[in-house]
C-alpha cells in the first residue's frame, strides 16, 4: 500500500504537539505503515515539510516502486545514519521510537546530532494503527480467508501417528501456495498433553489416538495478519474434551458478539472471562482475551483484565479465550474482530465447533 498522505499530516500534528522539530522512525511496521516501504532496512525522517525514507543500494529500485511520490527516497551508499544526520542537521528536537531502538543505536544518534535534543517517544505512531481503514481490515478479511482455506486442505489428511511438525509443515506449505506472504508467527501444533501449553513449540511428539489436537496458525496479505486457533480431537472425544470445548465455544461466542468499541481492555476481557469462571476454570485461562491485529500480529490494544483503556473504533482485535489443563491439554479458539463502529464484524470464518478427524 503506497503513502497515505493522511497519515504524515496526523504525525506532524502529532510532533508539533509534544514540541519536536523531526521525528525518526525505525521500527520496520511503523516505517512500512508511514511510506509504502516493505523493505528489510531503512530509516524514516519526517519533518513538518518532509517525509523522507532513507535506505541503501539494495533497495534503489524498489523503495521509489512501493512509497509513491509523495515520500522522498534517500539511497546511500556509505553511510545511512550519517544521511540521516544530513537532513536533520539544524532541528532544535528531534524525537525518535525509544520502545524500539536499541542502546547502541540511541548513542549513535546522540554522537550524530550534538547540539539536538533528543526527545524519546512511545508508541506515537502505534496509537494511530490502532484504527484500521477499509483497505487493511479488506487485507486481514483477505488473510483469514487464505488461512481458513489452506487449513481446510490439511485437516483431511491429519492422522494419529504422525508427527506435529509434520501437520505444521503441510498447513505452512498450504499457506504459501496460497499466497501468504509470510509466517506471521511459528506456527502452533500441539497435540495430547502438550496443548495445554499456550504458546508450545511445535516439536517432533507422535500425535496420539482420540487426543486434543491445537492448531494456532496466521497468513499475511499486504502485510496485515490473520491469526486463528482451532482445536480438534483426533478420532472420538470423550466427555471431558467435549464439556471443555463447548465451554470455551460459549465464552469465544459471547465475547466476539458482544465485544465494543468503547468498552475497556478489562470489560473486553470479561466477556468471555466471567463464563469460564463460572464453571470453575477461571484459573485454567491465564492468558488475557485477546490483542490487537495489523502490520504486526501482536499490537493495540489489548484485551486484558489489567487493562482500562478503551477499544477504539476500527480496531481489528483477536478473541481468543482458553482453557488448559496440565497433564491432559487445552482448547482455546480464537478468531478476529473488527470493531465496526456499529458493533463487532467478524473477519475470519468463525466455524468452532468440534471436530472429529477420523482420517
Amino acid at each position: 500500500m503506497p503513502a497515505d498522505p493522511t497519515r504524515r499530516e496526523a504525525l506532524t500534528g502529532a510532533l508539533s504537539g509534544i514540541g519536536a522539530d523531526a521525528l525518526i522512525v525505525t521500527h520496520l511496521p511503523n516505517i512500512r505503515w508511514l511510506t509504502g516501504f516493505t523493505g528489510s532496512a531503512g530509516i524514516v525522517v519526517l519533518t513538518g515539510n518532509r517525509l523522507a525514507l532513507v535506505t541503501d543500494f539494495r533497495y534503489a529500485v524498489q523503495a521509489p516502486q512501493e512509497v509513491g511520490p509523495t515520500v522522498e527516497v534517500v539511497v546511500d551508499r556509505s553511510n545511512v545514519w550519517e544521511r540521516v544526520q544530513r537532513l536533520v542537521s539544524g532541528l532544535g528536537v528531534v524525537a525518535f521510537e525509544s520502545h524500539v531502538m536499541t542502546v547502541r543505536e540511541a548513542d549513535r544518534l546522540a554522537g550524530l546530532l550534538k547540539g539536538a535534543a533528543l526527545q524519546p517517544t512511545v508508541d506515537l505512531i502505534e496509537q494511530y494503527r490502532q484504527v484500521k481503514n477499509a483497505a487493511e481490515v479488506d487485507a486481514i478479511r483477505a488473510a483469514g480467508a487464505l488461512a481458513h482455506a489452506a487449513l481446510a486442505e490439511v485437516l483431511p489428511t491429519i492422522r494419529a501417528g504422525e508427527r506435529e511438525i509434520d501437520v505444521a509443515a503441510r498447513l505452512e506449505a498450504a499457506l504459501r501456495v496460497r499466497g501468504s506472504e509470510w509466517h506471521p508467527f511459528q506456527t502452533i501444533v500441539a497435540s495430547g498433553p502438550r496443548s495445554a501449553l499456550p504458546h508450545a513449540r511445535t516439536s517432533e511428539r507422535v500425535i496420539g489416538q482420540d487426543e486434543l489436537l491445537l492448531i494456532d496458525f496466521g497468513a499475511q496479505v499486504d502485510g496485515y495478519c490473520a491469526d486463528i486457533t482451532r482445536t480438534m480431537v483426533i478420532g472420538r472425544a470423550d466427555q471431558q474434551q467435549r464439556v471443555i470445548h463447548a465451554l470455551v465455544q460459549e465464552a469465544q461466542l459471547r465475547a466476539r458478539a458482544n465485544v465494543r468499541a468503547g468498552m475497556t481492555g478489562r470489560e473486553a476481557d470479561a466477556l468471555a472471562r466471567d463464563v469460564i469462571a463460572a464453571r470453575g476454570y477461571g484459573d485454567a485461562f491465564g492468558h488475557s482475551l485477546g490483542h490487537g491485529l495489523g502490520l504486526e500480529v501482536h499490537e493495540a490494544p489489548r484485551l486484558a483484565a489489567t487493562v482500562e483503556a478503551l477499544l477504539p473504533v476500527g480496531a481489528v482485535v483477536t478473541i481468543e479465550p482458553g482453557i488448559y489443563l496440565p497433564g491432559w491439554g487445552g482448547v482455546r479458539l480464537e478468531d478476529d474482530v473488527w470493531l465496526a463502529p456499529d458493533g463487532p464484524v467478524l473477519l475470519t470464518d468463525g466455524h468452532t465447533d468440534l471436530l472429529e478427524l477420523d482420517n
